[in-house]
């Protein structure tokens, strides 16, 4: 049985289960799409447009609000969709988690589809980018850009790492792969560091060239860095580190390595690592890291001599930040730390004296002449700065080159850092690229439009759009741009300064629509700037720079005698890193703003010479907090990015296109006419299909083999109708389908049914034949055994015989008495009448075992009593049998009936029964109630706390009752106790219960005397008196005329 499954996957993507052989076909569909099932493509996700928005922004309708750009990618966010399409780029906002979209199984999912059949995705675009190259033989290049946190690093460590695992693999292959995805370790170590918007924000910028062979496999690599951050290896902002590799060294490094270094395991102790008070982080841990750098270096095939002297210059740059100046009278420097100078001098291999006077003195030549000036106290801490900067800015390069060198043997990577805080080498610099690559973007997005509409026969209509040419014109024009002034300011003689730069900005630039200082702005302006800013107005906005500090830094010179201490240094890398050519070289070296003036001229270049894929980084909040959407920063991102004007741009002229083929598989079913299959031309299916819903002639185009559609509202018009299309499909598919699948079913049973019948038939057959031969079988048996059946035991008489006797044993057991009481027991045959017996009697002694196990002591006790009643009265006293069923109890009176004078006169005598009686005199016979108490060794007549008269048992010389139902009875005491007055004559309602107390506790069970007509009793002196007992209807006691006790008694029980 066939069924159909549909599965939402994490990216918002649905795609249907594979079946049994690994692929899952459409039906009407050409091909099988791949082998993990079938993705439904982008368009099937606009029926959840309402609560996850649109998977590409130029299908928004209102497509030039900012406010539903953001509204779009909110409701992303929120459902953890964190890519959106602005056409071919990608936007990516970043999760601050980890989510479950980038596992093996979501990269075989991407891999050779088509790049709108999937959901929007980093890998879509490595994927595509991948495609591009080996299809179209060309060059491709992705560029990522965003705010530092936006997670650039992340998504071009994903672009890598799809590669790796996609792309064909061999030996020398899979080192290539381990050595480009050790290479990031490497370098976020070295080049990468916390900010407060980021806790990796990289502080270069990176070009990374990933070179494939003919196959498609990556056979070698080359990275080019951009513009290191070096003013941070001697300065932090607040809340800010220096570079990882600082922190890892000293937190991860061995004990042995450490002391060889002359490094302490306390970041505090080092000047250059306290600025930003922020030594460490609780998202980074600094120990795991080093193990991972040290294991990365070795793949990627550093020496261990290599690593020893690379660790050695990391160490110099710490102690060279702890060397500390003093101040001699005339103002010049001198070193106060001569431990750091050993450290120093060992580490670096220079000598320590040359470095110690490098560090206090400058090499000034005049007229050919070599002269050595002292420096003071600050100029000695700024030229230890510079070495520091040089020293570890010179060998991050030689690190990148040496990364290259391994894997030396084209999709290009490109991304860069992007920071506001106001610097010339950072802010500036950066903008100054945004700019150029803003200009690429938009240049390259309208070259990659025009071309698909020139290809289709679509008629191409001019893209009114801003133009920032102005903008980098104003930075990079010779002789009148920003840098041309700040390096002819940097070089002319004289007493040139930032301010200086400042005012020769507003002299040259003063007029320029997109420039403005403190003296040029208007009133309004002039609150928001300091007298030594300069805004410049982006493309992206307003942004004020501070000149302070733009001179140095655009210098970034080192005091000839430093350079030749380090080409002095027989450190390897040093040596490498500081060429002895500079010495001679007369020629001033460019400025920094030059330099990377120069350097993006030749990546743009480079760039101009790729097909593009551009993915465009977002960071939700400043907070780093997963689930926040910061609005504002947001909006601030998208302007900055130029998203909307890249939307702008792309919705220029149509929003969505897309093959034939692709278009009429999807919606032919709105057709009846393409419905369920179209065999002629596609562009003739499309043309019917789209009369047919009704497009109007200015909402689609047709090209040579797309169909073009300019609003978005006719897609999701159309997109709905297929939604509603599908219920009647499905309901069609599902009766067909049922049909058939219930035909199949009912052909399969009924052949089935047949089979079985048949089989159960003859099984039924067999076995009622062999039941009529057994039963044939028994039946002569048992006749032949009757008729033998009182003859001795024999074979014709054995299995009747047998039977009796097993179906007596099974009539015992169905009949088993349940009960001691119970004496029935079956018959037995006469053969077994000696063995009935015996088992009889075993049964009983069973039950009677099982009965006395189970008795509780009070239970016991209670028999006991009833046993003794049973021996005095049965069969003898009238109102016995009424006395069985009630339970004998401790005493028949409460404790508050009891006055506690009693117990007191009791003494130590301890109280077994008491029960009320009626009391008879012996001469009036009339009737006192009292109180029978029962003790050990004497029964007592009590009248309230009063004891009136005390029985020993020894002297109960008997106990007389009558046979009827009355309860009197005759307590006979011996006529030679002085105590006694004579016989006592009782009543109780209790009789039975009392006199089995009475002759228990007396043990005088054969003193009971049962007399049916009179009882005699004595009286004091001699005399006698007689109690008369008669049967009559009611209980009467009273004197009668004869001076007898008359008691009359109803029978209760016949006899």
């Amino acid at each position: 049985m066939m069924e159909l499954k549909i599965q939402l996957i994490p990216t918002g993507e649905i795609i249907l289960p594979p079946g049994k052989n690994g692929e899952s076909y459409c039906h009407n569909c050409a091909k099988a799409v791949v082998n993990d099932g079938v993705r439904a493509m982008m368009e099937s996700a606009l029926t959840a447009r309402d609560r996850v928005g649109v998977q590409d922004f130029v299908l928004l309708e209102n497509h030039t609000s900012e406010v539903a750009f953001i509204e779009n990618l909110r409701k992303r966010f929120k459902e953890n969709l964190i890519y959106t399409y602005i056409g071919s780029v990608l936007v990516s906002v970043n999760p601050y988690k980890d989510l479950e979209i980038y596992t093996k199984q979501h990269m075989e999912r991407y891999r050779g589809v088509n790049f709108y059949e999937v959901s929007p995705h980093i890998y879509a675009i490595s994927d595509n980018a991948y495609r591009s190259m080996r299809t179209e033989r060309r060059d491709q290049c992705i560029l990522i850009s965003g705010e530092s946190g936006a997670g650039k690093t992340e998504a071009s460590k994903k672009v890598l790492q799809y590669y790796a695992v996609t792309c064909p693999a061999s030996g020398h292959v899979e080192t290539v792969k381990d050595r480009l995805l050790q290479s990031n370790p490497v370098l976020e170590a070295f080049g990468n560091a916390k900010t407060l918007r980021n806790d990796n924000s990289s502080r270069f910028g990176k070009y990374m060239d990933i070179q494939f062979d003919f196959k498609g496999a990556p056979v070698g690599g080359h990275i080019i860095n951009y513009l290191l951050e070096k003013s941070r290896v001697v300065h932090q902002s607040h809340g800010e580190r220096n570079f990882h590799i600082f922190y890892q060294l000293i937190e991860g490094g061995e004990e042995d390595l450490l002391r060889r270094l002359g490094l302490e395991r306390t970041p505090q102790q080092y000047q250059y690592l306290v600025k930003g008070q922020c030594p460490k982080v609780s998202s980074i841990n600094d120990r795991n890291e080093w193990k991972v750098v040290r294991k990365a270096l070795t793949v990627i095939g550093f020496s261990d001599d290599e690593v020893e002297e690379l660790l050695n210059i990391i160490a110099s740059v710490l102690h060279l930040g702890n060397v500390q100046f003093g101040g001699e009278d005339g103002g010049n420097a001198y070193i106060t730390t001569d431990t750091q100078i050993k450290y120093l001098a060992r580490l670096l291999n220079v000598d320590g004296s040359v470095l110690r006077e490098a560090l206090t003195h400058k090499k000034i030549i005049a007229k050919g002449e070599e002269l050595m000036s002292p420096l003071n106290q600050e100029q000695a801490g700024a030229a230890r700065d510079a070495l520091s900067k040089a020293v570890y800015g010179r060998t991050f390069t030689w690190l990148v080159n040496k990364i290259n060198a391994s894997l030396a043997f084209k999709v290009s990577l490109y991304y860069h850092i992007s920071n506001m805080a106001g610097s010339f080498e950072l802010q500036f610099c950066i903008n100054y690229c945004n700019e150029k690559l803003q200009q690429l973007f938009i240049e390259l997005t309208l070259k990659s439009e025009q071309e698909e509409y020139e290809a289709e026969g679509i008629t191409w209509e001019p893209v009114q759009y801003f133009n920032n040419k102005i903008i980098c014109d104003l930075v990079e024009e010779k002789f009148k741009g920003i840098i041309s002034i700040l390096d002819e300011e940097c070089l002319r003689p004289g007493d040139a300064s930032d301010l200086t730069f400042l005012e020769k900005l507003e002299k040259t630039l003063g007029g320029h629509a997109h420039f403005v200082t403190h003296k040029l702005a208007d009133g309004k302006t002039r609150k928001m700037m300091g007298r030594e800013d300069f805004r410049m107005i982006h493309y992206a906005g307003e942004v004020n720079y501070n000149v302070n500090g733009f001179l140095d830094k655009n210098n970034d010179l080192l005091f000839r005698n430093l350079k030749e201490v380090m080409c002095l240094s027989e450190n390897k890398i040093l040596t490498q890193c500081f060429d002895r050519e500079e010495l001679t070289d007369k020629k001033r070296p460019e400025t920094a703003a030059t330099q990377f003036k120069n350097s993006l001229a030749k990546l743009m270049e480079i760039l101009m010479s790729k097909e593009p894929s551009y993915v465009r980084c977002i960071k939700p909040n400043d907070a780093k907090q997963a689930g926040r959407f910061d609005e504002v920063l947001i909006r601030h991102q998208v302007k900055y990015l130029g998203l909307m004007e890249n939307l702008r741009v792309r919705r220029a002229g149509f929003a969505y296109r897309r093959r034939y083929e692709i278009f009429l598989q999807r919606y032919k079913s709105l057709c009846p006419d393409t419905w369920p299959s179209w065999d002629g031309r596609l562009v003739d299916g499309v043309s019917t299909l789209v009369k047919h819903l009704g497009y109007k002639p200015e909402e689609y185009k047709l090209g040579r083999s797309k169909i073009f559609i300019r609003f978005p509202k006719t897609l999701f018009a159309t997109e709905d109708a297929l939604e509603t299309r599908k219920h009647t499909l499905a309901t069609k598919l599902q009766a067909c389908w049922k049909g058939c699948r219930q035909k199949a079913k009912y052909r399969k049973m009924k052949h089935s049914a047949i089979l079985v019948q048949a089989w159960w038939r003859g099984i039924l057959a067999r076995r009622q034949a062999q039941r009529r031969r057994q039963s044939a079988d028994v039946i002569r048996r048992f006749i032949k055994g009757f008729i033998y059946r009182h003859q001795p035991r024999c074979p014709e008489n054995e299995y009747f015989l047998d039977y009796v006797r097993f179906s007596f044993l099974m009539n015992l057991i169905r009949n088993l008495p349940k009960t001691v009481l119970d004496k029935s027991w079956p018959t037995p045959p006469p053969a077994l009448v000696e063995a009935s017996e015996h088992l009889q009697r075993l049964c009983m002694q069973n039950m009677v075992w099982k009965y006395c196990k189970n008795i509780n002591s009070e239970w016991k006790h209670q028999l006991e009593q009833k046993m003794v009643a049973s021996e005095i009265f049965k069969d003898k006293k009238d109102n016995y049998p009424q006395s069985v069923s009630k339970l004998f109890v401790s005493t028949r009176l409460n404790w508050e009936d009891i006055n506690p004078k009693l117990l007191q006169s009791l003494g130590s005598e301890k109280m077994k029964y008491a029960v009320p009686v009626t009391k008879y005199d012996r001469k009036g016979y009339k009737s006192r109630s009292r109180q029978l108490v029962l003790t050990g060794d004497s029964a007592f007549i009590v009248e309230d706390a009063k004891l009136k008269q005390r029985i020993d048992y020894s002297s109960l010389k008997g106990i007389s009752v009558s046979s009827l139902s009355d309860g009197m009875f005759v307590l006979h005491v011996t006529s030679d106790d002085n105590k006694q007055k004579g016989d006592v004559v009782l009543q109780s309602d209790h009789v039975i219960e009392t006199l089995t107390k009475v002759v228990i506790c007396a043990d005088k069970i054969n003193s009971v005397n049962i007399n049916p007509g009179s009882i005699k009793f004595s009286i004091n002196n001699g005399k006698e008196g007689i109690i008369d007992f008669t049967a009559g209807s009611e209980l009467l006691i009273a004197k009668a005329k004869n001076g007898h006790l008359s008691v009359t008694a109803p029978r209760l029980n016949s006899r």
